[in-house]
């Protein structure tokens, strides 16, 4: 597959059953009738776009995210596929990839989803603690995510992701041991991997006194490393900060994020990324239904100038463990990154944060622990 080849599009479905305390999506409980309005109007931004990028394709992955796509009715999930294979060049070998909470998963809704062509699940387990999953609001236990792994599998899903995170309100290093030896019994092929951050606007932010305290920033680092650790002797490769796969399972579709290949988001609140070009749809649920042409919903159309794209070279490809080829920066721009970045680059890799070695420039052990502070320098 050419890097050509790699363009993706992600669907968001903002729906959930139940707000979690910790969340600051873009989604929301809503009644029947308003998630069926919704798909109604994301047929008709499906139908708009493809008339817009009628020229852009092949696409190697589809993405649903959310909110939680596994909450809501089978058929529309198939729908869109149905409308997407229709209306785009999506690759027969593409990825498609669908979010879900294991408390909602069924044989029934599995098959039907296969049969859709969804060939890749994410289960939001987060926790298999009982007490942290009710303390974080989820809507399922840890014997479920077992049992709907286990159905997963029966269903046929042989590329499974699972969520965990780790620096819980009260949690020790060892309740997170506990969470990745049972996840690691369940042998996914592949896992992502977030520190709990506090949002603003959150239940868990608003009432932060009502909760155990959170683990200071040296255990949340000890956390990070333990998870890294483990992981990698449980035959995980850690290809980017938060995600790790066995060989051959890496998220095509996130991968393309991190490489800066075109996407489409479709939905509320989606952002996309075409002919250096970003742009976000409306997060104003009542405008999004009302949408008849791609201006009622467009906002924060941005042209990126030659200076953008160069950073995002860099903010976004540092993420992964390979880092970026520094020869790549120059088949695009046309200059050496040192030309550009050569004072960045001389300073943190004289720290110890960043190491350049055969052509390549990534983070070092040191420089994970600190990569907010480091992307944050190659910004405009």
């Amino acid at each position: 597959m050419t890097s050509k080849d790699q363009r993706g599009i992600y669907i968001h479905i903002p729906f959930c059953a139940r707000k979690c305390v910790y969340c600051d999506f873009l989604s929301a409980p809503q009644p029947d009738a308003a998630q069926a309005a919704y798909f109604d109007a994301l047929i008709r931004e499906i139908r708009l776009t493809a008339r817009e990028a009628a020229d852009d394709g092949p696409f190697a992955t589809v993405f649903f995210g959310g909110g939680t796509p596994g909450l809501v009715p089978a058929g529309q999930i198939a729908r869109v596929l149905t409308e997407l294979k229709a209306d785009f060049d999506i690759r027969s070998d593409a990825e498609i990839t669908l979010e879900t909470n294991p408390g909602l998963m069924d044989a029934a809704k599995l098959a039907a989803w296969r049969a859709a062509g969804v060939n890749r699940l994410s289960m939001g387990a987060q926790s298999f603690d009982d007490g942290e999953l009710k303390l974080l609001g989820r809507i399922h236990t840890a014997r479920q995510i077992r049992e709907g792994f286990a159905l997963a599998r029966a269903a046929g899903f042989d590329n499974i992701n699972i969520d965990l995170m780790e620096a819980l309100p009260g949690q020790s290093q060892e309740d997170l041991q506990r969470s990745l030896e049972a996840l690691a019994a369940l042998s996914p092929e592949h896992v992502s991997v977030y520190s709990l951050i506090l949002e603003e606007g959150t239940t868990l932010e608003k009432h932060l006194d009502d909760f155990p305290p959170l683990p200071d920033e040296d255990t949340e680092r000890a956390m990070y490393w333990q998870s890294v650790r483990f992981l990698e002797s449980h035959g995980y490769r850690q290809y980017e900060i938060s995600n790790f796969a066995k060989p051959g399972r890496a998220c095509l579709h996130n991968v393309s994020y991190w490489e800066r290949r075109e996407y489409l988001g479709l939905g509320l609140g989606a952002s996309s990324l075409r002919h250096e070009t970003r742009f976000t749809n409306t997060s104003v649920f009542s405008e999004y239904l009302k949408l008849e042409t791609l201006s009622d919903i467009r906002r924060d159309v941005t042209h990126l100038t030659r200076r953008d794209a160069q950073a995002e070279f860099f903010y976004l490809g540092l993420r992964k463990k390979e880092g970026v080829l520094l020869e790549d920066f120059r088949d695009a721009f046309g200059v050496s990154a040192q030309e550009v970045y050569g004072k960045v680059l001389a300073e943190h890799e004289k720290d110890g944060t960043l190491k350049c070695r055969d052509g390549r420039v990534c983070l070092t052990e040191r420089g994970l622990d600190v990569s907010n502070y480091i992307l944050c320098d190659f910004l405009p």
